[in-house]
């Protein structure tokens, strides 16, 4: 439900000023609209840039988690509404694929196969989603999670908490396939580690990640290159602590030098878990990451969005 007007007029003007432009390393995404009182965990924009997508806990919904749409109209995101897919369980992690033929989300709704599984709806042209298909190849007993497909369509990233893996949830990749996809193989040590890697996005198609590392209640952002075996360094963001819950990062896929992820900021900030954009990493093959966060970036571009 949108808030009252005043509110996010109030909201967007403290955030136009100077002193907000001056401090924010980061902007928020769709104040209001996107980014509400209630936490919001994922977010994917169309390739063509009109849709975002993402999950949230508030009011207005099927129940628990839902995934959620709204229309970019004259600049900014417009009319969120949830999508018709939602069931009465959680629809989390949403996450368009680099052509914007499917939107690829997971839930533990009924009828799967066990607790959390993997399911892609196709996109029409007006961006409506049709029934949503479970990816009968991978998803198993246990919980898959974060799906995410590589940006030239060949491999697809997810995350899964078997008892094979490392320790709680671990990434694993699986080939995608004209009927489907290949077997699911398990990204080495030390990135998979004991605690929970998962809500993970390609950041080039030589395998450098962004994923989320998660232990109890806290959750930060770490980025690694395409060789596994150098050590992953926590994104440069200024909310992305050891103790704070910072997670779910995704490029976007209209603008590949950005990406979103779900954090609590001091300011700007809308609620629980706020949704915010920041440069993309670049981290290299087998040398240093660069994983510095955006330098301070116009509100004219990042607040309406």
């Amino acid at each position: 439900m949108r808030p009252p007007t005043t509110w996010l007029a109030l909201s967007l003007s403290l955030l136009f000023t100077p002193a907000a432009m001056a401090l924010s390393e980061f902007g928020i995404e769709g104040m209001g609209v996107v980014s509400t009182k209630a936490n919001e965990s994922q977010a994917t924009i169309s390739p063509d840039g009109q849709r975002i997508v993402w999950a949230s806990d508030r009011p207005g919904g099927s129940g628990g988690w839902d995934l959620w749409q709204a229309r970019l109209v004259e600049g900014r995101w417009q009319d969120p509404q949830p999508l018709g897919i939602n069931s009465a369980r959680d629809e989390r992690d949403p996450a368009y694929s680099p052509d914007g033929r499917w939107l690829y989300f997971a839930s533990d709704r009924s009828g799967g196969r066990g607790g959390f599984d993997l399911y892609r709806s196709a996109v029409a042209a007006d961006g409506s989603v049709g029934k949503p298909e479970p990816l009968a190849g991978l998803n198993t007993r246990d919980d898959e999670r974060s799906p995410a497909v590589r940006p030239d369509g060949l491999m697809l990233l997810f995350a899964r908490n078997g008892k094979q893996g490392q320790g709680g949830f671990d990434l694993y990749r699986a080939d995608v396939q004209a009927n489907g996809f290949g077997a699911a193989q398990a990204l080495p040590k030390p990135l998979n580690s004991a605690a929970d890697e998962l809500g993970a996005t390609w950041l080039d198609n030589r395998g450098a990640l962004a994923f989320t590392r998660a232990a109890e209640s806290t959750s930060q952002v770490w980025v690694v290159g395409c060789d596994y075996a150098q050590a992953a360094v926590p994104l440069g963001l200024s909310f992305n602590t050891a103790d704070g819950q910072t997670g779910s990062p995704v490029v976007d896929w209209n603008k590949p030098g950005e990406m979103v992820v779900s954090g609590q900021a001091r300011s700007p900030r809308a609620g629980g878990l706020d949704l915010y954009r920041l440069k993309k990493p670049a981290p290299a093959c087998g040398g240093e990451i660069t994983a510095r966060a955006t330098t301070p970036r116009a509100a004219a571009r990042t607040v309406p969005r």
